[in-house]
């Protein structure tokens, strides 16, 4: 690319980010949350069709990606170089960027199922703490492989990742957590992940939703064995849930 071209695509992306609705919108994505076009409308002051128009824009431009999940189509920031290029123009603008504050239950927040594997809190604190122990590699196809360490890891909880590797579907990949906006570990692995921690009681399972609880017995070895600090006051709440509902169910039994 030559010094033109340069010059044309910094004034082109100068330009979308000049306009006050896509800065908003680019700016409540700094924090790593996925949003629809409803909530980027809504956070931008503007019509959801002018919400689409500026949207279409910024991924034209490559400033932001589509994720689509079912019948739901969420945005984020394409990728971290964005939040920096975007966090060092606040420093110069003396902005703050708007965080996320979830409305999910408290119960589905923390832990569930997504279709057959983990979701929520717990889950995206695992996802995140595997890509920062550097287990979890990342790779330009939305897709993970497993680090030498990685694998011993995981066969260290009894999953046999080769044998998973072959099944026909995504081996590791990405899962965009509705609740927290953020991802998740998805695939083969991440199934396995879950029924693991479900055979050996780290995690039970809700009677009528798809809530997971955390035991104590799972909070001692998922902090151990992923070094990873766990939030004490919500998993407690979800223990005193559970608790109450089989008390109940047990008086009512005949």
């Amino acid at each position: 690319m030559n010094v033109e071209q340069h010059d044309i695509g910094v004034s082109q992306v100068a330009a979308a980010i000049a306009e006050p609705a896509r800065t908003k919108i680019l700016c409540s994505l700094m924090d790593g949350h996925a949003r629809t076009s409803t909530e980027l409308a809504a956070i931008a002051e503007v019509s959801a069709s002018t919400a689409s128009a500026h949207l279409a824009k910024l991924k034209e431009l490559a400033l932001v990606r589509l994720h689509v999940q079912g019948r739901h189509r969420y945005y984020s920031l394409t990728d971290k170089r964005v939040a920096q290029a975007l966090e060092a123009l606040m420093v110069i603008g003396q902005n703050a960027a708007p965080t996320f504050n979830p409305r999910t239950p408290d119960r589905l927040q923390f832990a569930r199922t997504c279709y057959d594997h983990m979701a929520g809190t717990l889950a995206v604190l695992l996802h995140d703490r595997m890509i920062e122990a550097g287990w979890l590699l990342e790779t330009d196809e939305q897709v993970y492989q497993l680090s030498d360490s990685g694998e011993v890891l995981f066969e260290g909880l009894g999953i046999e990742v080769k044998e998973l590797s072959t099944l026909r579907r995504r081996f590791a990949c990405p899962c965009l957590d509705w609740s927290m906006r953020r991802p998740h570990l998805g695939g083969s692995l991440g199934a396995a992940l879950l029924q693991t921690a479900i055979k050996r009681k780290w995690v039970t399972q809700d009677l009528d939703s798809r809530a997971l609880a955390l035991t104590a017995t799972g909070r001692k070895e998922l902090s151990s064995r992923f070094a990873v600090e766990l939030p004490i006051q919500v998993s407690t709440a979800q223990s005193e849930f559970t608790e109450t509902r089989r008390r109940a169910n047990a008086s009512s039994a005949p």
